[in-house]
C-alpha cells in the first residue's frame, strides 16, 4: 500500500461500517500523512447486519481529527440500506436492489431531516473556516452557494484541511457511482497538485515537459513474463520507443503499452501525465526505477520499503524443489521488494524475511501454488559462535608411522583472546629455522579450518590470536599435511585450556507502540533478557529501543501483536556478539549433541 501511494494523487481509506477504524487503517493513514496526500474516507459494507455509519464516522474523527467531515449520509443500514443523501447539493438518491448501480433522485426522508441538517451545517462550517472570504459570506448569509461550496471543498481537499467521508456498499453496488463522481469532481488531478519532488529538484506535470515516470510495482506473469507498472508524471510516453533508466544507466526498449483492467489488457498508443500503465519485458528495470529520456537528469526519490521484521528458514522438500526455488524466489522478490532471502553463511540455511509471520507464510504459499515449489518452514538456527577467555600456551607433537614414509610435525603455539569483532589473527615468531618457512602456511591453514568447529558446541571460534613461536620437523617425514593436522590438534588443545565459552548475536531492536502498551512492551523485552536503551515519542506512538539476544526474538512478532492488538511494529538489526549466560549454555550444548555437531563426553 505504501508503494502504491507514490502513484496516486489522492488516497482513499476504506473503513468497515461494522468495525470502524482498525489497526491497518491507522498505519496506512500515517503513510498518507507522510506523503502529504489528499485523503477520502469511505464507510463501506453498509448492508452488513451490524453496520452503523455513525459509530464508524465517530471512530474516524476520534482517530484522525476533525478534518474528517461527512459529505454524504446513509439512508438506512443493514438490509435497509437503500441509498445516500448528498450533503453538498442536499439531494437524496435511492439505489436499485439488483446490484446494477442504478438510482433515482428522491426527497430527503423526513425522519433523517434533523441529522442531515446538522451534518450539512458542520460541512459548510468546515469549508468556510479554511477561507476568510467564505467565512465572511457564511456569517453574513448563513449558507454558501453551490459554486462556493465546490471551490472551498476542492481547496480543502487539496490542502489536506478536509478529509471527506462518504458511504457505500460495494457488494450491493450502492453509492459507488456517487463515490466515483465525487472523486472526478472534487479531488485534484496531477495538473493541480503542483510540482513533484525529484532527487535534484522537481518536475512540473504537463505533456510538454520532459518525460518522467516511476515504476512502482512489478508483476511476474506466467505467460507475459515480467510486467512493470508505472506512473507517468510528465511528458508523453509512447510504445515502440527507447527510454533511459536513470537508476541503472541503461536504455530500455518499450514495445507495447497497455492498461490493466482486471484480468484483461487494453493496448494504448499514448500515455499522458497522471496515467498508470503497464509495460512487459523491460530488461533491467525494477520497482523504484525512473524512466525518462536520455540526457534528462530526473530521478524520483527512492521508494522506502518496510524493513523485514521476522525471518524463517525454508527447506525444499525434494531435489526438484531445490532446483526451482532460486528462480521462484527471485520472481517473488521482484513482485514484492519487502521480501528478502539469503543463504546464511554459518548455518547454511536459506532464510526468508518478511513483515510478520503471515507475510512469510504467504510467500511459502505462493512458492507452492504459483511455482510448484514445496518447502518446509521453520525457525532459523541461531548463528552462535565460540571464543576463549584466557591465555594459554600448548605444545603438540604429531607423529605417525605406518610403513613407508611417516608423518611428523611439532608445534608450540600461544593463544590469547582478542576484543569482540576482531575475528582471528595469526602470527609466527619462529627463530632459527625450528620450522621451515614453507610449512608455516600449512600451520595457519590447519588453525583456520579447525576454528570453524569449536570445542564447546561445535560453533566457529572467533576473537582470538595464535602465535606460532617454536616447533620441530623431520627431514623426511614432515609435510604440509602433517603440519596442518598438528596445528589443528594444537588449536583444539589450546581452546579447551583457554576457558572457552559460547557467544550469541545481540540485536538492536526498536518497537513502535501506542503509549498505553509501553509498560507491557518493556516487560516483554526485559523478560527476553533485553536491556532497555531508551524511549522517545513519535507522533501518537512511542519508540522503545533495546538490545535483545536474537534467540529470544524468534517469537516476538506474535507476542507484540497480542500485546498491542496489532497496533505495534518493530524492526531489528545485528548489533554485536555477547557471551551467553553460563546457565543457558548447557541447553545449547545439549542441542549441539542432538544435531551431531559434537560428541557427548
Amino acid at each position: 500500500a505504501r508503494v502504491g501511494l507514490r502513484a496516486v494523487e489522492t488516497g482513499i481509506m476504506v473503513v468497515s461500517a461494522t468495525e470502524g477504524v482498525e489497526v491497518q487503517t491507522e498505519k496506512i493513514f500515517e503513510a498518507i500523512t507522510e506523503l502529504k496526500k489528499p485523503t477520502l474516507f469511505v464507510v463501506n459494507k453498509m448492508t452488513k447486519e451490524l453496520a452503523d455509519f455513525d459509530n464508524a464516522y465517530e471512530s474516524i474523527v476520534n482517530s484522525f481529527g476533525k478534518n474528517a467531515i461527512a459529505v454524504q449520509y446513509p439512508m438506512g443500514k443493514g438490509n435497509d440500506f437503500t441509498g445516500i443523501v448528498d450533503l453538498v447539493n442536499m439531494k437524496a438518491y435511492k439505489y436499485s436492489s439488483d446490484e446494477k448501480g442504478t438510482f433515482d433522485e428522491i426527497d430527503i426522508p423526513a425522519d433523517l431531516k434533523d441529522d442531515i441538517d446538522a451534518k450539512r451545517e458542520a460541512l459548510i462550517e468546515k469549508i468556510a473556516e479554511n477561507d476568510e472570504q467564505l467565512m465572511e459570506k457564511y456569517f453574513d448569509e448563513g449558507d454558501l452557494g453551490e459554486e462556493d461550496i465546490t471551490t472551498g471543498l476542492k481547496a480543502g481537499i487539496l490542502n489536506q484541511d478536509i478529509f471527506p467521508v462518504l458511504v457505500t456498499d460495494a457488494y450491493a453496488n450502492i453509492g459507488v457511482r456517487h463515490l466515483t463522481d465525487f472523486i472526478i469532481k472534487y479531488t485534484p488531478s496531477i495538473l493541480e497538485t503542483g510540482e513533484i519532488k525529484t532527487v535534484d529538484g522537481a518536475v512540473k506535470p504537463g505533456k510538454d515537459a520532459p518525460l518522467s515516470s516511476l515504476v512502482f510495482k512489478t508483476i511476474s506473469d506466467p505467460f507475459t513474463g515480467k510486467i512493470s507498472i508505472m506512473k507517468v508524471f510528465s511528458g508523453v510516453f509512447k510504445p515502440d520507443s527507447i527510454y533511459f533508466n536513470i537508476n541503472k544507466s541503461t536504455q530500455e526498449r518499450v514495445g507495447g503499452i497497455f492498461l490493466l483492467q482486471g484480468k484483461g489488457q487494453e493496448t494504448i498508443e499514448e500515455v499522458l501525465p497522471g496515467d498508470i500503465v503497464a509495460v512487459a519485458k523491460l530488461k533491467d528495470t525494477q520497482t523504484g526505477d525512473t524512466l525518462t529520456i536520455k540526457g534528462e537528469n530526473i530521478t524520483f526519490p527512492e521508494i522506502k520499503f518496510p524493513i523485514p521484521s521476522i525471518s524463517f528458514a525454508i527447506e525444499p522438500k525434494s531435489r526438484d524443489d531445490e532446483n526451482r526455488i532460486s528462480n521462484a524466489l527471485q520472481k517473488i522478490m521482484e513482485d514484492d521488494p519487502t521480501v528478502k532471502s539469503q543463504r546464511e553463511a554459518q548455518t547454511k540455511e536459506l532464510v526468508i524475511s518478511g513483515n510478520g509471520q503471515l507475510h512469510v507464510e504467504l510467500v511459502v504459499s505462493k512458492l507452492k501454488k504459483k511455482y510448484n515449489v514445496n518447502v518446509e518452514m521453520k525457525p532459523p538456527k541461531i548463528p552462535y559462535k565460540e571464543t576463549i577467555r584466557s591465555n594459554t600456551d600448548v605444545e603438540v607433537k604429531y607423529k605417525k608411522q605406518t610403513g613407508g614414509r611417516g608423518q611428523y610435525a611439532h608445534v608450540f603455539i600461544k593463544m590469547e583472546p582478542l576484543p569482540r569483532g576482531t575475528d582471528f589473527e595469526f602470527e609466527e615468531t619462529i627463530f632459527g629455522g625450528a620450522i621451515p618457512r614453507n610449512y608455516i602456511p600449512a600451520v595457519e591453514k590447519g588453525i583456520r579450518e579447525a576454528k570453524e568447529t569449536g570445542t564447546v558446541a561445535g560453533y566457529p571460534v572467533v576473537d582470538f590470536k595464535v602465535n606460532l613461536y617454536d616447533g620441530g620437523f623431520h627431514e623426511v617425514d614432515s609435510s604440509d599435511m602433517a603440519f596442518k593436522i598438528c596445528a589443528s590438534k594444537a588449536f583444539k588443545k589450546a581452546c579447551k585450556e583457554a576457558k572457552p565459552t559460547i557467544l550469541e548475536p545481540i540485536m538492536k531492536v526498536e518497537v513502535v507502540t501506542p503509549e498505553e502498551f509501553m509498560g507491557d512492551i518493556n516487560g516483554s523485552l526485559s523478560g527476553r533478557r533485553g536491556k532497555i536503551q531508551g524511549m522517545e515519542a513519535k507522533g501518537k506512538n512511542h519508540i522503545v529501543k533495546a538490545l535483545v539476544p536474537l534467540a529470544e526474538m524468534l517469537d516476538f512478532s506474535p507476542n507484540l501483536t497480542s500485546i498491542t492488538g496489532g497496533r505495534g511494529s518493530y524492526f531489528m538489526e545485528f548489533a554485536y556478539y555477547e557471551e551467553v549466560p553460563h546457565q543457558l549454555q548447557k541447553k545449547i550444548i545439549e542441542n549441539a549433541v542432538k544435531e551431531g555437531r559434537i560428541k557427548e563426553e
